[in-house]
């Protein structure tokens, strides 16, 4: 019996973060959401992408950014 595992990634845009700590901050509350797998942030494009084992809905991912004391870049 084999088992299918399913990885979704999704990239998202992250205002406000300026530095290291508020890379870690990022990361650290991301990799706290329920599926999460991977979490890598890049500073210098604000650019997030999470990779789980399950598709990650963009209200829990902003929560967790909020969280952390950042913002998700609205798409309008």
């Amino acid at each position: 019996m084999s088992v299918s595992t399913t990885t979704t990634t999704q990239q998202y845009v992250v205002t406000g973060m300026t530095c290291g700590h508020c890379v870690a901050s990022v990361t650290e509350e991301l990799s706290e959401v329920p599926g999460v797998t991977g979490v890598e942030v890049e500073l210098s494009s604000g650019t997030v992408t999470v990779t789980g084992t399950r598709p990650l809905g963009a209200d829990e991912i902003a929560a967790a950014v909020t969280e952390a004391g950042y913002a998700l870049a609205s798409d309008s």
